[in-house]
């Protein structure tokens, strides 16, 4: 009997991941029934309320814990700026405190989840197209000035979470011409399991190479003792500093409020 309780458990978390999934998939429809019926007639103040909601009731869903520390912008115009480890990551980042996001422009087809997106307000950008990344940069001017907190991105891709890639300073372009304060966000995927000491690393999030989001997914649904935690650092200004002097500083504070090494490339 003793040996049959490990599969007994995994069974036991594999139905959990499928209540989870469909519970997801019904909340989901039903944020898209929000953007496309109540977003049109709302103001941007309702819609931020919603969104923080809605966010923070899908990592319930999901099992994930939010932690935070620092203060979150009150309002804007900011650029907050952030290292990039999941498709997760907006979700914890909006249920902390819901910012105008700057995806790249694969993310809109995703199944669903790109229609939800694109209808909360995100940017997206053709990364491979340099002219489309001066659109954004425009466009990004434009909120700043609109005072809207905007959330990029820098590193332009994933990583592991076990490093911060190098940040792409095109879009700190916007914070320079608007005078705009850029706030440096760390964020990092926790293990409950561990004591907070060890600043354990969990992996399940981790969206890498080839990894299908599906699969990504799933892995979140099955974790166990999942803490997407957040660390606010202050807002500061480019303070006569050139936008790739700002990157890789902004980038060296994002490590430390991740909890990672500083870079060295």
């Amino acid at each position: 009997m003793r040996a049959a309780e490990p599969v007994m458990s995994r069974w036991g978390m594999r139905w959990r991941a499928v209540a989870r999934a469909a519970w997801l998939v019904a909340h989901v429809l039903g944020g898209l029934w929000t953007v496309w019926r109540a977003f049109p007639r709302w103001d941007e103040a309702a819609r931020a309320a919603r969104i923080q909601a809605w966010s923070a009731k899908a990592l319930r869903i999901l099992g994930v814990t939010l932690r935070v520390e620092g203060e979150p912008p009150a309002a804007g115009p900011v650029l907050v700026v952030s290292n990039h480890v999941s498709w997760l990551d907006i979700l914890a980042i909006d249920a902390a405190r819901p910012c105008r996001f700057v995806s790249k422009a694969d993310v809109r087809h995703w199944p669903l989840l790109g229609r939800l997106v694109a209808g909360a307000g995100t940017l997206f950008i053709e990364r491979d197209r340099k002219r489309d990344a001066l659109r954004v940069v425009h466009h990004l001017a434009e909120r700043l000035r609109a005072c809207d907190v905007l959330a990029v991105f820098p590193e332009g891709t994933t990583s592991d979470g076990r490093t911060v890639l190098p940040f792409h300073a095109n879009l700190l372009q916007a914070a320079l011409v608007t005078g705009a304060p850029a706030q440096p966000l760390g964020l990092a995927y926790r293990d409950a399991r561990v004591p907070a000491e060890a600043l354990s690393r969990h992996d399940a999030p981790v969206y890498v190479g080839d990894t299908a989001l599906l699969t990504s997914l799933w892995r979140v649904l099955t974790a166990q003792g999942l803490v997407a935690h957040l660390r606010w650092g202050c807002p500061q200004t480019a303070s006569g500093r050139d936008r790739r002097t700002w990157a890789a500083d902004l980038r060296a504070e994002v490590a430390v409020l991740a909890g990672l090494p500083p870079p060295t490339d």
